[in-house]
């Protein structure tokens, strides 16, 4: 089967969505204008956004270039395994729901900053503030403007650049109307995203069908099954060539909760979604959310195992290159690349739904935390509301200008582009989240004790990641190492996200004890059970959420 490239009918289906989005996108904004020059509804659309646009406005963030081209890349390397990312996050954002959001909401915090400021010291949440400024714009707003460039570019073979371009003007145009033109329209971003996601997972198993013999999406699951066995383990051995990427029970209990409870819990890109909502609709639309991620392997898990399984019987060999050497980020773009006309609009629409979607919530929470933890503070305290939403509006276009400018240069293709987030964005996580859960449940963690978790954090991460290269100890009872692509032996990303953690939690511990100003510590939060009383739907929810997780790692262990 060869590519025939977008034909008219894709590109109707594409303008289509653009239309849709667009205008929807455009009626909000003239519904909302006479309340914008309110910062607050700019930045967190306070009290407009209902449960399922929640839900759906979470969902449209996470899921990005990085989960259909890179995670997609992770199935076809690793199989079914990666999908630990998405299910593990449903557990998460269970926990997020009920210990996180109402410490959030009872303290009226609007911004992760604003937490820091309040529960440690303004020099904490100034170098955190710009920590994060940097790792969104850095990391996660260039690698998802990258990967969705590259598919982008794979589909229709528009210039790169011109791409990226294109992206970047589209998701200022939807973030420039605050947070509720992105919440709402991430609702329609989602409907595309799931639909034409699905529409790729169904043709891809077709296609195994045609490949393999029998007929339908039943026969093409079974052929996965049976002859790509080895894609189908959640729990990787220590002797599986991948183990470093997903090593063993870490990802049930050791650096995958870290990875997902920062990045579900203490994440402005994140809960900024539901920081503007009463606690019951931030619960329900958390929870509409962790129903969603249980499916998100079927859209971009699977059509990666199925081109693992065509390319391994002779097909896109030479499509699945780049330079001479495999790249697996190739594999969902390929895919794209087989579906039938209109179709293929279709995923293609889901792809750039996906891209635009993630990348305007990226960008509009870099600039809540330009706008109200830097500028408003230290460079212009006086502000009006309205000078506050225009700086907001500006630090969007540099965001995106900057994304622009550095994407190419950061070698996202090297290690796929799913792995050089989490890697990355692990040399901070560890901290964070270890002064962010002090400062919720420990009345006596310190402004010090922070400071040292932050910066000690991500100095540990450094130093700890090649130990095994410097000491010679490759093995012992505190880890297992692996070599890198450069073969120098390092330990697993995961393992060592454990271990700073442990680190920093413990600093904390000790510095916090010995200041004897921790005994009445001031800025230390006052916690009741009442916070924590649960509704019976979401307790029915949460129920039906881990016995579907418990039955998955039972049945693929």
């Amino acid at each position: 089967m060869q590519s025939q490239g977008l034909q008219l009918l894709d590109y109707l289906v594409f303008l289509f969505y653009f239309i849709v989005v667009s205008g929807y996108g455009y009626w909000i904004y003239k519904q909302r204008q006479s309340k914008i020059s309110n910062s607050n509804d700019f930045f967190l659309a306070e009290g407009s956004l209902t449960w399922w646009a929640i839900g759906a406005s979470l969902i449209a963030s996470n899921i990005s270039a990085e989960q259909f081209i890179g995670t997609s890349g992770d199935g076809f390397r690793l199989g079914l395994a990666i999908a630990t990312y998405e299910w593990m996050a449903a557990a998460t954002l269970l926990i997020v729901a009920i210990f996180f959001m109402p410490i959030y909401l009872k303290n009226k915090i609007f911004t992760m900053p604003q937490f820091l400021t309040q529960r440690y010291s303004p020099t904490v949440s100034l170098i955190m503030a710009v920590f994060w400024l940097m790792l969104y714009i850095t990391v996660n707003l260039t690698s998802i403007l990258y990967l969705g460039a590259l598919a982008v570019t794979t589909i229709s073979g528009v210039d790169f650049t011109v791409c990226m371009i294109g992206m970047s003007v589209f998701a200022i145009f939807i973030t420039l109307g605050g947070m509720k033109v992105i919440g709402y329209t991430d609702v329609i971003q989602v409907v595309f995203l799931v639909l034409g996601g699905l529409a790729t997972s169904y043709l891809a198993l077709n296609m195994v069908t045609d490949r393999f013999g029998g007929s339908g999406v039943v026969d093409g699951v079974n052929h996965l099954l049976t002859k790509a066995p080895e894609h189908f383990h959640m729990i990787l051995q220590k002797g599986n060539p991948n183990y470093p990427s997903l090593p063993g029970l870490a990802v049930l209990i050791g650096g995958m909760w870290i990875i997902n409870l920062n990045y579900w819990g203490c994440n402005q890109y994140i809960t900024q979604r539901a920081l503007g909502a009463d606690l019951k609709t931030a619960r329900n639309g958390i929870l509409f959310a962790a129903f969603l991620k249980l499916m998100m392997p079927i859209i971009v898990v699977l059509p990666g195992i199925a081109a693992y399984l065509l390319y391994k019987d002779g097909m896109f060999q030479t499509e699945m290159l780049k330079d001479g050497v495999l790249n697996k980020d190739n594999a969902y773009p390929v895919l794209l690349n087989l579906l039938p006309t209109g179709l293929k609009g279709l995923s293609f629409a889901a792809l750039t739904a996906a891209v635009v979607a993630s990348m305007a919530g990226k960008a509009n929470s870099i600039s809540t935390i330009f706008t109200l933890d830097i500028y408003k503070k230290y460079i212009n305290p006086n502000a009006s509301e309205k000078k506050l939403v225009n700086v907001g509006r500006f630090a969007v276009v540099g965001a995106m200008v900057t994304s622009v400018i550095v994407a190419p240069m950061m070698g996202i293709d090297k290690k796929g582009g799913f792995e050089f987030i989490q890697e990355y964005t692990g040399y901070v996580s560890p901290g964070i989240f270890a002064l962010f859960t002090l400062g919720f449940f420990w009345k006596r963690a310190t402004s010090k004790a922070a400071l040292v978790a932050l910066l000690g954090g991500v100095t540990f991460s450094i130093l700890t990641k090649y130990i095994p290269s410097w000491t010679g100890v490759t093995e012992c009872m505190f880890y297992s190492s692996f070599p890198d692509e450069t073969g120098r032996m390092m330990i697993p990303f995961m393992d060592r996200m454990a271990w700073v953690f442990i680190f920093c939690v413990t600093c904390m511990v000790i510095i916090s004890l010995a200041d004897p100003e921790s005994k009445n510590n001031p800025k230390g939060l006052e916690i009741d059970a009442s916070m924590f009383k649960l509704s019976p739907t979401f307790i029915v929810g949460s129920v039906v959420i881990c016995t579907i997780l418990t039955f998955l790692y039972t049945y693929f262990w």
